[in-house]
């Protein structure tokens, strides 16, 4: 599994543009983008699914009971 910063760098090349031609195409400052690639952990939701929709992604919020579940679940 990739993380987000090696998901949104290696699908930003595969598409052939710079960081600053990438954050003018999604509406989001280049410095957005930079902390993402960057793999910087305090990052806003709506940013990050901003770039993500590019590719037909989007990150949502998993509730700590499905999270506990699936721990309570593992072998």
């Amino acid at each position: 599994m990739s993380t987000l910063s090696e998901f949104v760098k290696a699908r930003r090349k595969e598409v052939n543009l710079t960081q600053r031609e990438f954050a003018e195409r999604t509406g989001v400052a280049l410095t957005v983008v930079r902390k993402i690639e960057q793999g910087k952990t305090n990052l806003n939701m709506d940013k990050v699914n901003l770039i993500l929709s590019m590719f037909g992604h989007t990150l949502a919020a998993i509730p700590s009971v499905t999270l506990e579940r699936d721990k309570n679940d593992a072998p």
